[in-house]
């Protein structure tokens, strides 16, 4: 099969991929269309059915392989399928595997690398919570692995989760070199912990979407909540630890209108909040590149709230 990833503008689109989503909707002119998302496991792609009455166009729904017949175009520098024909593809006729997207690393080498930090820490209630949460739980610890850390903005695939929290906790780490005031196992711990709740607050693979918890609650709540029930388990755990701990996770989205209960008010709050962002942003742009050929202004980012441009080199 041909990937996502290697499409351009221009070529036919001729085989089988998954519908993540599919919704009605009317042009201007009052004509109905449908949206669709296709997806394989190296991303996703935005696709158009123009005539969904269509003798060509059969029945089929969110979560269906579909074979599409169409051509890519590309519209404000993103690439999308004009859907001419679909047929409901058989099972048999594809391999599941083909259609989950992962991480472009090694999931198992990620999480070793967080294993090395919680074997590093120095505080032992810190390091004793992070082994609760990472290394004795089995059941989280499979789904840690297995989740996202969004559901489309970044790290939107297998993998992304451990990706993005081991990124963070980098970042963090070189942080705690250029500004030692930094409580460094506290600041570690919250890199690990700050996400965790996405394991509740977002379904499994192949749906990836928001659970009826997660629309409730949200991440950032969750993972705090699931921080104080480990700590609740640890004999003397020390309140004032347990509340920077917990303060750090809800406020590392650093403003209230960005969901964040909580504004920064620790050190180690303001530097979470930094280096979340900045892999969120930084993998942002990376997915937009790659998922590009164009070069020049590629329009309107909502998370990075710019019109952004493409200066790739050849």
């Amino acid at each position: 099969m041909k990937y996502i990833k290697d499409y351009h503008d221009g070529d036919r689109v001729f085989d089988i991929y998954l519908c993540k989503q599919k919704s009605s909707a009317v042009t201007k002119n009052g004509k109905a269309y449908d949206n669709v998302i296709l997806q394989d496991k190296t991303g996703t792609i935005d696709a158009k059915i123009w005539d969904p009455n269509s003798a060509g166009i059969a029945e089929f729904e969110a979560m269906d392989y579909v074979e599409v017949y169409g051509d890519v175009t590309s519209f404000q520098g993103t690439l999308q399928v004009n859907i001419k024909r679909t047929r409901y593809a058989q099972p048999g006729e594809y391999d599941p595997a083909n259609y989950l997207p992962v991480s472009r690393y090694n999931v198992e080498e990620m999480f070793g690398e967080i294993t090395g930090y919680i074997k590093n820490m120095e505080n032992p209630y810190l390091k004793r919570l992070c082994e609760m949460i990472f290394l004795e739980d089995a059941d989280f610890q499979k789904k840690f692995k297995m989740s996202s850390a969004a559901k489309s903005v970044h790290h939107g695939f297998i993998g992304g989760l451990v990706e993005h929290t081991l990124s963070v906790t980098k970042l963090c780490e070189f942080y705690c070199t250029r500004y030692p005031k930094l409580h460094k196992d506290l600041l570690i711990a919250a890199a690990l912990c700050h996400d965790i709740g996405k394991v509740k607050e977002l379904s499994a693979f192949p749906l990836n979407d928001y659970t009826d918890e997660g629309n409730f609650l949200g991440h950032i709540v969750m993972g705090s909540e699931m921080v104080g029930e480990k700590i609740n388990q640890i004999k003397g755990f020390p309140l004032k630890l347990a509340n920077e701990l917990k303060h750090c996770i809800l406020s590392h989205h650093g403003e209230l209108e960005f969901g964040s209960p909580k504004k920064p008010a620790i050190m180690e709050a303001v530097a979470l909040n930094f280096a979340d962002n900045t892999d969120a942003k930084m993998e942002t742009f990376t997915e937009i590149l790659e998922g590009t050929t164009e070069k020049g202004w590629l329009g309107y980012n909502r998370l990075l709230e710019s019109n952004i441009i493409s200066t790739q080199m050849e």
